[in-house]
């Protein structure tokens, strides 16, 4: 299998779908003639045309809004916002419209839509461009969430985001986009939505996680290890659906369990799992579940980011705790 960065796997997926598929469309700021922000689309409006890669005006709501539309006269759009914290200009659409459409139709009309978005933290970005704000979207019912932690995982999420008849949110972790590299299959490659992955095996605590997270809890692990604890990594994967009986089962396994996450602590999905684990497993718990997430603050400028984002000594002082404690 090749070995590719995030983006490049994203960019690969891309061109295999709009390939594949002649009603799928690729549109969105800068993503035609500039290839994207990051180059995530970069080629792809040269080879495939300007009617299927479309350079879209700096108006969010508007992207979605013709998503929606396009979605609506038969075509599969992949709408690109450039960074998750624009997203608020577009949320009227996506969560009043887009996830609600098949529903509101009595399901005459499907919503093949996927918006890509970046987000997180690790790269200094200004203001807006790292929030981490998917808890925000899980309360839209019909919309999925999806965020892949590595480069495999982008390529099978995204296909099936695309072929999915629903919309998806599929946002993509800033910091993973060139600093992760990985295997990725080639040919057909799917990975099914609510089916979370075991990064890592341990008995002791379980660390659960998702996105850029991934790697910081990986990292804290393997920290963890050499002093003689050992913890497992547990990547969500997707939200929405979660993947409840697979959280449940590796909470269980070792009765001990720290949540991470960039988002702000307060009503941060962090809740929502821990929530799901002690209404699934309360009973396999030897200590209380540990949340490690960014502080109930804005995002500050980016030279003070390390401060805000969750980072490996956080992790594995909280998994101490964890352990050490007593019920």
């Amino acid at each position: 299998m090749p070995t590719m960065t995030m983006i490049e796997a994203i960019r690969h997926t891309l061109r295999g779908e709009l390939d594949r598929d002649e009603r799928v469309m690729v549109l969105g700021q800068d993503v035609g003639r500039l290839g994207g922000v990051f180059r995530a689309t970069d080629g792809l409006q040269s080879e495939f045309g300007a009617d299927r890669v479309v350079d879209m005006p700096l108006a969010e709501a508007v992207i979605v809004g013709s998503a929606i539309g396009l979605a609506v006269s038969g075509m599969v759009p992949v709408a690109e916002v450039q960074f998750l914290g624009f997203t608020h200009q577009a949320f009227h659409q996506i969560g009043a419209q887009l996830a609600r459409y098949r529903f509101r139709s009595k399901g005459r009309f499907p919503m093949p839509v996927t918006i890509r978005a970046p987000f997180g933290g690790g790269v200094r970005t200004p203001e807006l461009h790292s929030e981490a704000l998917e808890a925000q979207f899980v309360q839209s019912p019909g919309l999925k969430i999806v965020l892949p932690s590595n480069p495999a995982d982008a390529k099978g999420l995204l296909t099936t985001a695309v072929r999915d008849p629903d919309p998806v949110l599929f946002l993509e972790p800033l910091r993973g986009y060139r600093l992760v590299r990985g295997e990725v299959p080639q040919g057909e490659h799917s990975v099914a939505f609510g089916e979370a992955r075991m990064a890592r095996e341990g008995t002791d605590v379980t660390l659960v996680a998702w996105s850029a997270a991934v790697q910081v809890a990986e990292k804290a692990a393997e920290k963890l290890d050499a002093d003689g604890v050992s913890a497992s990594v547990l990547d969500l994967r997707t939200l929405v659906p979660l993947d409840a009986e697979a959280l449940c089962r590796a909470v269980a396994a070792t009765g001990r369990c720290v949540v991470v996450h960039e988002a702000p602590l307060s009503g941060g999905f962090g809740a929502e799992v821990v929530a799901t684990i002690q209404e699934g497993c309360f009973y396999s718990l030897e200590s209380p579940v540990a949340r490690v997430t960014a502080p109930d603050a804005p995002y500050p400028i980016g030279a003070l980011e390390e401060h805000y984002i969750p980072g490996v000594e956080q992790v594995v002082t909280a998994a101490r705790r964890t352990v050490e404690a007593i019920a």
